[in-house]
This record gives C-alpha cells, sequence and structure tokens, in this order.
C-alpha cells in the first residue's frame, strides 16, 4: 500500500499542498526546455533540408563549447573566442558538406547516417587532442542570483540561458517561414529533385543548414556551460537528452522542437522531484525516454509530424 500510494497518490498530494514549490519545479523544467528545444533545432535543421539524422549534433555543442571555453583560457577574451569559434563552426560546415556529404550524395540513409557517426568520433578526437580532457570552467559573466516572485524562486541563469535559447529558436523560425533562404530550405525538405528542377542549389542550401546548426550548437554549448560552471565532456551528453524531444514533437517540425522540449523539461523535473522518494532518485536520467517510448508506441510521427501512410 504504501508503494501505491507513493506512486499514484502522494505525489498528487504534493502539488496540491504546495503550489509554491511545484510553480518552482515546473518553471525550472521548463527553462531547461528551452536548452533542450536549441539542441533538438539543430537536429531539426538538418534533417529538414538533407534527409540526413546528424548524431554528431551533441558532439557538435561540446566541440563548440571547447573551442569557446579553450580560446577564452588562451587569452582571446569573450568576444574574441566567441568570433573565433564562430569562423571554426562555418569552416566545419563547409568541410562536412565537401568531404563527407558531397561524395555520398543519392546514397542509402543509413550510410549517411553512419558518416555523421563517424563525424562524431572525429569532433570528439580533434577536441581532446586541441584543448585536452579536462574539465575547463566557463564564466561568461552571466548573474547567478536567485530571483523571488512571491514564493516561486527562479534561478536569475536559467532564465537568461532560456532567454538566448528562446530568442534564436524565434529568429530561426521566422528566418525560415518569411526569407527567401528559408523558403528554399523549406522546398528542399519536401522534395530534393523537385528543388534541384527549379535551380535551387542543393549543396548551398547544405552548407547553410550546417552553418545554423554549428551556431546553433555554440550557443547551446555556451548557454550549458554557463549553466554548469564548466565545459566538459558530459555536455554532448546532456545534448543527446534533445532525442525524446524529437521524438515527442516530431523530426521535421520546428513548433515541435519547441512544444517537445517543453514537455520533456517539465515532466523529467516535476518526476524527479516528486517520485524520487518512491524510486531513489536520477529519474531524470531515464524519464525522458520512457516517454518518448509511449510516444513511439502511440504516435510514433510526434506531436507535429506527418503520418506516413504507405499503400502496398
Amino acid at each position: 500500500m504504501n508503494i501505491i500510494y507513493g506512486i499514484f497518490i502522494g505525489p498528487f498530494v504534493a502539488m496540491a499542498s504546495d503550489p509554491a514549490n511545484f510553480a518552482t519545479v515546473l518553471i525550472g523544467g521548463l527553462l531547461s526546455g528551452v536548452l533542450y528545444s536549441l539542441v533538438a533545432l539543430g537536429f531539426v535543421l538538418i534533417y529538414k533540408a538533407s534527409g540526413v539524422f546528424n548524431f554528431a549534433q551533441g558532439t557538435m555543442v561540446l566541440f563548440a563549447a571547447l573551442n569557446f571555453a579553450g580560446c577564452i583560457d588562451s587569452g582571446a577574451g569573450i568576444w574574441g573566442a566567441l568570433l573565433i569559434t564562430i569562423v571554426v563552426m562555418i569552416v566545419l560546415a563547409f568541410a562536412v558538406e565537401r568531404l563527407v556529404l558531397r561524395p555520398l550524395v543519392n546514397q542509402e540513409q543509413i550510410i549517411l547516417f553512419m558518416a555523421t557517426i563517424g563525424i562524431t568520433y572525429f569532433l570528439r578526437g580533434i577536441g581532446q587532442i586541441i584543448w585536452g580532457g579536462d574539465v575547463r570552467p566557463l564564466d561568461v559573466g552571466l548573474p547567478g542570483h536567485p530571483i523571488f516572485l512571491g514564493e516561486v524562486l527562479i534561478q536569475s541563469l536559467d532564465l537568461l540561458a532560456a532567454l538566448v535559447a528562446g530568442s534564436l529558436v524565434a529568429a530561426l523560425a521566422i528566418f525560415f517561414q518569411k526569407t527567401r533562404v528559408g523558403r528554399a530550405l523549406r522546398a528542399v525538405a519536401d522534395d530534393h529533385q523537385a528543388a534541384l528542377s527549379v535551380g535551387i542549389p542543393l549543396r548551398s542550401i547544405w552548407v547553410i543548414v550546417w552553418i545554423a546548426a554549428g551556431l546553433v550548437a555554440l550557443v547551446a554549448g555556451i548557454m550549458w556551460g554557463s549553466t554548469l560552471g564548466s565545459v566538459q565532456f558530459s555536455i554532448e551528453q546532456v545534448a543527446l537528452r534533445a532525442l525524446p524531444v524529437l521524438i515527442l514533437g516530431g523530426f521535421t517540425s520546428i513548433p515541435g522542437a519547441i512544444v517537445g522540449g517543453l514537455i520533456v523539461g517539465s515532466t523529467e523535473k516535476i518526476a524527479e522531484f516528486y517520485w524520487r522518494p518512491v524510486t531513489g532518485g536520477a529519474i531524470e536520467d531515464w524519464f525522458a525516454y520512457m516517454l518518448a517510448l509511449i510516444f513511439l508506441l502511440f504516435r510514433p510521427q510526434g506531436l507535429f509530424g506527418e503520418r506516413i501512410i504507405e499503400r502496398v
């Protein structure tokens, strides 16, 4: 009976009896969810334009953060490190298109997926060769004091990180919907051959989306590193938390990445806080994947994904 109460009744009683504490946990989860959405957006951008699931996106977050923190330690300053890292991510995008994607054009999707796994290990290795494997402290001067809204506690660093990430997500959404390049990206996502037939350069589009994904990875790496207080290789695993976000929202949907991130961030924080006494903790490590598994069973295309019907 105690187990049944702890799982099915106790947590909901605790939520209802202390609404201020519940609001604190919920807001913290939503702010983390915005960062998940930002990482997921990098996956969505590349998948929409090329149909390639970029397994290396999490490592790109780590690689960008390592370069940024390493340049600061080398005396480049924050703005100098930011500029250098932006150039590095742009060069990386051109190199991936020229050396990886172009030779594999028209190949099976599994081959392109395996190529991104190769990019993952290459970036991880080159990052360690250049900057070493030590944890690098990261402090970009963001405020870290708590903010109280009545009895609700909000961490100012989490709030600022969410605002930066949310602004970038909104800017990319507007870019996709309103600009000529954005419309070309959407055309390529819908049909590669049709886009080529009307003169849209596929290779240029690939470079653009990999640059955009690289910049998204840079912002995500800085925000996660600032939140954690350091750049460490565990950031790569945190970035992979975006995979359940993609399953929930849909692999080709920017709004889906946003909503999926908010759902994952809020529910895992609530589960960790209220179900921890029953499970012993560490719910955050697996809860998002369990939630994704449930979605795969009942709605595999995600909340905003298109239902695929194959006629035989």
